[in-house]
């Protein structure tokens, strides 16, 4: 082949294969392209886009605008004039998310911890049982391992007996609970009592129509409750 003749040739393969309208650049970083994906831009044997000698990639004869919006990274390294910028700008990081606030838990009922005044209590006394005072051991080991906010404590009674009388043992219990924690290390400014007496029962209508009083007792113990809301945050 004469040299006229490949200077032609060379020419006529320029024209069939195009170059990308990307400006050129002294140094070329490769780009390397998945060879099972399709993309408008010749490659070689490493799966590496062919470049010219001023860095620009050459296009094959199926080029389009949208066939590099398509070609992923290819098409933003070699047509980075032609393809959306929103497609080749990376993502924002996504915000850090605010701490959540932390509940210690023992039995989370509405984000709230239910001791049943049984297990605390004998019935109808404030004095606390051995087997509540372990209950609240464990309670305060929580507690100390969070930044403490807030400890509330909340006594209930069942409906026996006079409101004044339910309202004043509801209190006693959920002081007799504060007490114990804060001998136990818990701040005493952070634990906040109150007795709702006998105005939330949760056992409804169950218990009506049993007429033995031991029986009616036993029925309602679901009532006789202190419930303990602890919140704070991990250290």
């Amino acid at each position: 082949m004469t040299k006229q003749n490949q200077k032609m040739f060379v020419l006529a393969a320029v024209a069939a294969l195009g170059l990308s309208a990307s400006s050129a650049f002294a140094q070329v970083t490769d780009i390397v392209v998945d060879s099972k994906g399709v993309v408008p831009y010749v490659i070689d044997a490493r799966n590496v886009v062919a470049r010219s000698g001023t860095g620009l990639c050459w296009r094959t004869g199926f080029w389009t605008p949208a066939a590099a919006a398509a070609a992923g990274t290819a098409g933003c390294a070699c047509d980075a004039d032609v393809v959306p910028k929103e497609q080749c700008s990376p993502a924002p990081a996504p915000a850090a998310a605010a701490p959540k606030q932390e509940v210690i838990v023992k039995e989370l009922v509405d984000n709230k911890i239910k001791l049943q005044a049984d297990t605390l209590f004998d019935f109808n006394k404030d004095v606390l049982r051995p087997e509540g005072k372990a209950t609240l051991d464990d309670l305060a080991a929580q507690a100390k391992q969070i930044k403490l906010e807030v400890i509330l404590t909340t006594g209930h009674t069942d409906r026996l007996g006079s409101d004044a009388y339910n309202q004043s043992l509801s209190n006693r219990r959920a002081y007799a609970v504060k007490n114990y924690l804060v001998s136990k290390g818990i701040d005493a400014s952070r634990v906040y009592t109150e007795g709702k007496g006998k105005s939330q029962p949760v056992t409804g209508t169950q218990c009506d129509g049993i007429k033995s009083r031991p029986a009616l007792i036993n029925c309602l113990q679901p009532d006789r409750r202190v419930e303990v809301e602890v919140l704070g945050t991990k250290k």
